[in-house]
C-alpha cells in the first residue's frame, strides 16, 4: 500500500498496552491496511508519514481496543420487560426471564439483537467481543446471523450457541451440530471465529458433555457459566456426584481455552484444578451485582494462580465501566479503601491476552508495530500527570466516564468524532422498536418451571 493509505490517531496520552503499558504522553499510532506501522511519539510519526489521513484525539487516552469476553448479545430486547411474575431468586430470574425470552428469539429478533449490541460495543471503543448465545426456536443458523451483524460493524468476534439438556435430548443436539458446523465453518477466519458454548453444568446431562468432548475439535476451547448461584455447584453434586469444575475435567473440557464466566461459588480445589488447566475465569461484576448471587474474588483468586478476565454478561458493552465497577464495588466489599490494586489492573491486559488464544494474534491487544489496528480514543484529557504506576487510578477515575471518540478495528475507522460509520444506531433502535412488542407477546406466552436437565428420558 502507498502512504495515502496510511492512517494516523494522535494528539493524545498513547498507552501501549500488553504486560507494561507504557504511557507515552504526546502520542500517536500509525496503521496502513490492517496493520500497525508505527506507536510513538507523535512528532516523529507525523514526520514519518507527512500525507496521511489524521484522527485528532484531543487530547485524550489512546488505548488498544477493548476486549469483552462474555457477552449476550440476545439480552438487547429485554430492556425494559416486565416478566409479570416475581423473581426471588437467581434460579427463577433464570426460568421466568431469560429461559422464557430465549424461546421467544425468531431469526429477525436475533438479528437486531445482535445489530443493536454490536454498535453499543463499537460505541465503547470494544474490538473484540466473546458472545454466548441461546435461542432455542432458532438453533440452526443463529450464529451466521451473530456473525453477520459483526461483520457488518468490523468488529472481531468469537461466537458459540450455549447447549443445554433443559429444552430435551433433540435440542441439546441440535446445539451441538451448530457449534460444530460454525467452527469447520469459521476454521481459517481471522476475525469471526467458534467455540462450543455450553449452559451450565446443572443444566448438562453426562450423555450431552461426552457427546462434547468426543465432537469438539482439540483445542477449540469451550464457554460455559459455572457456579453463578449456588445451585450449580448443589444441582450438579445431586444429579452427578461432583460440582461443575470437576464435571468439565472428568469430560476433558478443563483446558487454556476453558473459559468460565462468573466461577463465584467455588471451593479452592476447584479454583487450583482451573489454574494447573490454565483456564479463564471471567468476572461480570455488573451483572453479579444486578443479580445479587455475590462476587467473584479476584484477589484471592488470581494469587491462587487462576487467570481472569472481565466480562459484562449482557449488562453493558462499555468494558471501562465494568472495570470501574469490579473496582468499586471490590472496595465496598472488604471495607478497605486501599484495596483493588492487587489484580484487578490486569483484567484489561488479561482480556487482550485471552483473544490472542483463540484469534492467533500475538500482539492484538498492543500499539506496537505489527499488531492489528485495534485503536480507540476516549475522550478524557487526564487533568493530572500520567505514568505507568498510576494509569489504573486515571482509567478508574476518569477515562472509565468519557465517551469514546474515535474506535478502529482491523485499521477500518467505525467511530468517527462519536459517529458511526458502518451503522446507524437510531435506525436500528426504530427497527427494534417494532419487533420489541411481538416478542414480548410472545415471551407472555410461555410457561415457566423448566426443569434443569429436561424432560426425563424414556
Amino acid at each position: 500500500m502507498s502512504e495515502l493509505d496510511t492512517w494516523i490517531l494522535g494528539n493524545g496520552t498513547l498507552v501501549r498496552g500488553g504486560s507494561t503499558a507504557e504511557v507515552v504522553p504526546q502520542g500517536a499510532v500509525a496503521w496502513t491496511g490492517e496493520r500497525i506501522s508505527a506507536a510513538g511519539d507523535e512528532a516523529t510519526i507525523r514526520a514519518r508519514f507527512p500525507n496521511a489521513h489524521y484522527l485528532d484525539g484531543r487530547g485524550g487516552i489512546i488505548l488498544p481496543g477493548l476486549v469483552n469476553i462474555h457477552h449476550h448479545f440476545y439480552s438487547a430486547l429485554a430492556r425494559g420487560l416486565d416478566p409479570g411474575v416475581p423473581m426471588r431468586s437467581f434460579p427463577e430470574v433464570l426460568d421466568r426471564l431469560w429461559w422464557r425470552l430465549d424461546r421467544a428469539l425468531d431469526c429477525e429478533t436475533v438479528g437486531i439483537s445482535a445489530l443493536l449490541s454490536v454498535a453499543e460495543c463499537v460505541r465503547h471503543g470494544c474490538t473484540t467481543v466473546f458472545d454466548h448465545h441461546a435461542s432455542p426456536f432458532y438453533i440452526e443458523g443463529s450464529l451466521d446471523a451473530i456473525a453477520e451483524a459483526a461483520e457488518r460493524a468490523g468488529i472481531s468476534a468469537l461466537l458459540c450457541y450455549e447447549i443445554t439438556d433443559r429444552n430435551g435430548p433433540d435440542d441439546a443436539r441440535a446445539g451441538i451440530d451448530e457449534n460444530l458446523r460454525f467452527l469447520a465453518d469459521r476454521a481459517d477466519d481471522p476475525r469471526v471465529r467458534g467455540v462450543v458454548g455450553l449452559h451450565a453444568s446443572f443444566t448438562l446431562r453426562d450423555e450431552t458433555l461426552a457427546l462434547v468432548a468426543e465432537g469438539r475439535p482439540p483445542g477449540s476451547g469451550c464457554h460455559i457459566h459455572v457456579a453463578e448461584d449456588p445451585v450449580d455447584v448443589s444441582a450438579s453434586i445431586d444429579a452427578f456426584g461432583v460440582g461443575p469444575v470437576e464435571r468439565l475435567q472428568r469430560f476433558d473440557l478443563l483446558d487454556e481455552c476453558a473459559l468460565l464466566a462468573h466461577a463465584i461459588h467455588l471451593e479452592q480445589a476447584d479454583y487450583e484444578r482451573a489454574a494447573e488447566a490454565d483456564a479463564i475465569l471471567i468476572h461480570n461484576p455488573e451483572s453479579n451485582a444486578n443479580n445479587g448471587v455475590g462476587r467473584l474474588d479476584v484477589p484471592r483468586t488470581a494469587a491462587l494462580g487462576c487467570t481472569i478476565g472481565l466480562g459484562t454478561d449482557g449488562m453493558s458493552s462499555s468494558m471501562l465501566r465494568a472495570l470501574r465497577f469490579a473496582f468499586l464495588a471490590h472496595r465496598g466489599a472488604t471495607g478497605d479503601p486501599s484495596a483493588g490494586f492487587e489484580a484487578l489492573p490486569g483484567l484489561l491486559a488479561n482480556n487482550a491476552a485471552v483473544a490472542r488464544r483463540f484469534f492467533r494474534e500475538p500482539l492484538l491487544g498492543q500499539l506496537v508495530e505489527g499488531a492489528p489496528a485495534d485503536v480507540i480514543s476516549v475522550d478524557s484529557a487526564p487533568p493530572t500527570p500520567i505514568s505507568e504506576e498510576n494509569l489504573f487510578g486515571h482509567l478508574v477515575y476518569g477515562t472509565s466516564e468519557a465517551p469514546v471518540r474515535h474506535t478502529v478495528a482491523r485499521g477500518r475507522v467505525l467511530l468517527e468524532n462519536f459517529r458511526h460509520t458502518t451503522l446507524d444506531p437510531e435506525e436500528l433502535a426504530a427497527q427494534a422498536r417494532e419487533l420489541a412488542p411481538p416478542l414480548w407477546a410472545r415471551f407472555r406466552s410461555l410457561d415457566w418451571n423448566t426443569p434443569y436437565l429436561g424432560p426425563s428420558e424414556g
